[in-house]
């Protein structure tokens, strides 16, 4: 039964996004998500999350890494968005995708009810269950499809 409110992500497209963040050996930090996120639970995926109404994506993604990890970072690039269809769970997103450096802080799990774990990984050594919204930035990162800030 329809109860009057729509779902980010199901019932229209949501916006959201993601930061690759770089530390000085080009390890990229990941989080393991945990049981009680919106989809992919127990993948790992770079940090971020949704866009608020009148929000810019880059102060979104600000404000959601602190919020999950305690840090403030500096955005020095722009990778391609991530188009992330999800069927298995009836779930369609925008992704913007940015690539930054931590400026202060250390990275903690400020939300450990989404988060499960939280690591740096060398991108020639990732994961095995890894996020589309990760794999596909981290793809053309690599590649040095991204725009520099």
């Amino acid at each position: 039964m329809y109860d009057g409110k729509l779902i980010k992500g199901k019932d229209y497209i949501g916006v959201g996004g993601g930061v690759l963040i770089l530390n000085d050996l080009d390890e990229a930090l990941l989080m393991k998500r945990g049981g009680n996120v919106r989809n992919e639970s127990g993948w790992w995926s770079k940090p971020g999350g949704g866009v608020k109404f009148g929000e810019t994506a880059i102060k979104a993604m600000k404000r959601e890494i602190l919020e999950e990890i305690g840090v403030e970072i500096k955005i020095i690039g722009y990778l391609p968005h991530t188009d992330h269809i999800i069927e298995a769970e009836n779930q369609h997103w925008a992704s913007f995708n940015f690539i930054a450096h931590i400026i202060s802080g250390e990275p903690q799990n400020r939300e450990p009810e989404k988060c499960d774990a939280i690591e740096w990984f060398a991108l020639d050594n990732l994961p095995e269950k890894i996020t589309q919204t990760t794999s596909e930035p981290i793809a053309h990162y690599i590649d040095g499809k991204y725009i520099t800030l």
